[in-house]
């Protein structure tokens, strides 16, 4: 994760190895993390980002309350070729999802 202090926002970034995919456990831990930057680091915003080419990504965006606002063309530059990005958004004022949270260890 990437804070912008000054703005009160933040970058999220998640990945799963693709022998633990489909459990649930993703969105599941993007939306506890959330939960915590919207409220107790005092962020109002968050935005995660993927491939458009890697559509479960935006599955995992959308269970975790985020909102799909667009499209970002040519964004990255992977192997020598420019790929589009979904880039989503959640707002403090946004609702929340309905979500089991991920046990925070303490220590």
């Amino acid at each position: 994760m990437s804070i912008d202090a000054e703005n009160r926002s933040g970058g999220l970034r998640y990945w799963m190895h693709a022998d633990a995919r489909g459990h649930g456990w993703v969105a599941r831990a993007v939306a506890t993390v959330a939960g915590w930057a919207l409220t107790d680091w005092g962020l109002d915003r968050l935005e995660p980002g993927h491939r458009v080419n890697n559509p479960a990504s935006g599955a995992v965006a959308r269970r975790a309350g985020f909102i799909k606002e667009g499209t970002e063309r040519q964004k990255f530059l992977v192997d020598d070729e420019r790929v589009d990005v979904d880039t989503y958004g959640r707002l403090r004022t946004d609702h929340s999802p309905v979500f089991d949270p991920l046990p925070v260890a303490q220590g």
